[in-house]
């Protein structure tokens, strides 16, 4: 499988650790940094694994932050694209099986190295259901086509 894989400086450790095991399991990973652990901005690694994926470049990614939140929140503002966070292997199954996720996100700070790399086993693993799932994703697809595009009210960027 192809995997795109990107952190920012707080899940650098952990990304490198995801990187080797991922390579070890006959992956073709392309990692597209940080590269050390200097602080870094996680827009700047979210946004291009994202286009990875969406474009069909890479077939899942991996994102690493400290909570994976700002990854989540970023990687989804790309088309095509449906990062959820993981934190169990039970939520990252039904993430894959439910939702076809295509990018997980992981909080560097909240999981531990064995955790992170049982999570990103699942996410590798588990196959869409489709069925009354597909039906759903259909309709999360129709708004992202229909967005408005409209930027969020003052208020909300402050």
């Amino acid at each position: 499988m192809k995997i795109a894989i990107g952190a920012d400086h707080a899940g650098f450790v952990l990304k490198e650790k995801l990187r080797e095991k991922l390579a070890r399991d006959g992956h073709a990973v392309r990692d597209f940094g940080t590269y050390g652990p200097a602080s870094a901005d996680y827009p700047d690694y979210a946004v291009p694994v994202a286009r990875a994926v969406a474009s069909g470049e890479a077939d899942r990614g991996i994102l690493v932050c400290s909570t994976g939140i700002g990854m989540s929140i970023t990687a989804n503002k790309i088309a095509g694209i449906r990062a959820a966070l993981g934190t169990s292997p039970e939520e990252v199954r039904l993430v894959r099986g439910h939702n076809d996720a295509n990018v997980l996100t992981l909080g560097a700070n909240f999981v531990s190295e064995p955790d992170a790399l049982s999570l990103v086993d699942v996410f590798l693993t588990t196959e869409f259901e489709g069925g009354r799932h597909a039906r759903r994703l259909m309709k999360v697809a129709d708004l992202e086509r229909n967005s408005t595009g409209r930027h969020a009210p003052e208020r909300a960027r402050k």
